[in-house]
C-alpha cells in the first residue's frame, strides 16, 4: 500500500484557515553537499518534491506543509521548488525562515537587522513567485537574543501584506512569550527528538495554546539517533528506528509537525510511512523511558 502523508492526521494553525497534513517535508536536503550549492541530482530534487505532492503532501484533498528556507542553498532550494511545483496549489502552504545566510565557506552567520529581514523575506517572494508567504519562522541563536527588535520588523511585514503568518525558531519560553507580546505566534521550530526532550514543557504549554511545533532533527541530526531501546521496538513493530523515531513525535502531542527532509525517492516514502505507524502501551513506555 502506497503511503500516505494524511495517515497523520492534520492541524490548523491559530487564528488561521491554514490547516495542514502533521506529516510534512523538510526540503533542506535539496541542496548539494553540506547543504551548499546545486544538489548533485537535479532531477531527482524535482522529483522527491513532486513525490511528496504524491503521497499526501499535496493539494489532493489535502493541504500541503513544505518547509523550505531561502538562506538553504543558497537560493537553489527556492528556485527547484518553484520549478517542481509553480504554479502552486491554492492549497500549499509554503514555510520559510529568516535571520541567518551562509558564507562562501559554508559557516552560518545570525542576523536579523531590519533590512536584513526586509530583503529576505522578499528575496523568498521573489524566487518562490509568490505575493505573500504563509508562514515566515524568525531564526534566533540562544535564549540571550534580543527577539523584541526582529519581532517588530516582523509585524510590520505582517501589516504590510509580505508575510501571512509568523513563527520563531531556536527560541526560549521567555523568548516565545516576548514574541507573542508583540505578535500572534503560530508556530514555533526548536530542536527535539527522542534524545534530546529539553522542549517538554514548551510543547505541552504551546499545545494548550493550540499554536504548533515544529522540532528539527527530528532523527537526530549530525548525530543520528541511537539506542538499544529503539533497535528493539523498532525490531518489534517490524520497521526501521527511523520510522518508530518519527512516529514517537506524532504520538507525543497533537501540535507536533515532523518536516523530515531527504533527496531521496524511497526515503520519501520511508518518512511518510511513519505517518500511519502506532505503538502498543508497553512500546510507548519504552520509548517515553528513553
Amino acid at each position: 500500500m502506497t503511503p500516505q502523508a494524511s495517515a497523520a492526521g492534520r492541524f490548523t494553525f491559530p487564528g488561521t484557515d491554514l490547516s495542514v497534513n502533521r506529516m510534512g517535508y523538510g526540503a533542506m536536503q535539496l541542496a548539494g553537499p553540506h547543504v551548499m550549492g546545486p544538489p548533485k541530482d537535479r532531477d531527482e530534487a524535482l522529483a522527491v518534491l513532486r513525490e511528496a505532492v504524491s503521497l499526501g503532501i499535496d493539494h489532493i484533498d489535502h493541504i500541503d506543509h513544505i518547509d523550505t528556507s531561502d538562506f538553504y542553498g543558497p537560493h537553489v532550494t527556492n528556485e527547484i521548488i518553484r520549478e517542481a511545483l509553480h504554479p502552486y496549489p491554492d492549497d500549499l502552504v509554503l514555510v520559510t525562515k529568516v535571520g541567518a545566510w551562509r558564507d562562501e565557506a559554508g559557516a552560518w552567520n545570525l542576523q536579523r537587522d531590519d533590512a536584513f529581514l526586509r530583503q529576505s523575506v522578499e528575496d523568498n517572494l521573489t524566487r518562490l513567485g509568490r505575493d505573500r508567504m504563509d508562514i515566515v519562522n524568525l531564526r534566533m541563536g540562544g535564549p540571550e537574543d534580543d527577539i523584541a527588535t526582529p519581532m517588530r520588523t516582523m509585524r510590520a511585514l505582517q501589516e504590510e501584506g509580505l508575510i501571512g503568518h509568523i513563527g520563531i525558531s531556536t527560541v526560549s519560553p521567555e523568548q516565545v512569550r516576548t514574541a507573542r507580546d508583540i505578535a500572534p505566534v503560530v508556530c514555533v521550530q526548536n530542536q527535539y527528538n527522542l534524545a534530546h526532550r529539553e522542549d517538554d514543557a514548551l510543547i505541552d504549554a504551546l499545545a494548550a495554546d493550540g499554536i504548533a511545533y515544529v522540532p528539527y532533527f527530528p532523527l537526530g541530526g549530525f548525530s543520528p539517533l541511537q539506542s538499544a531501546t529503539l533497535d528493539a521496538v523498532a525490531k518489534g513493530v517490524g520497521t526501521s528506528p527511523q520510522k518508530v523515531a518519527l512516529a514517537w513525535l506524532l504520538a507525543r502531542s497533537p501540535n507536533i509537525l515532523v518536516i523530515p527532509g531527504t533527496s531521496s525517492r524511497s526515503h520519501l516514502r520511508e518518512n511518510v510511512d511513519a505517518a500511519s505507524l502506532t505503538f502498543t502501551a508497553e512500546q510507548s513506555a519504552a520509548l517515553d523511558a528513553l
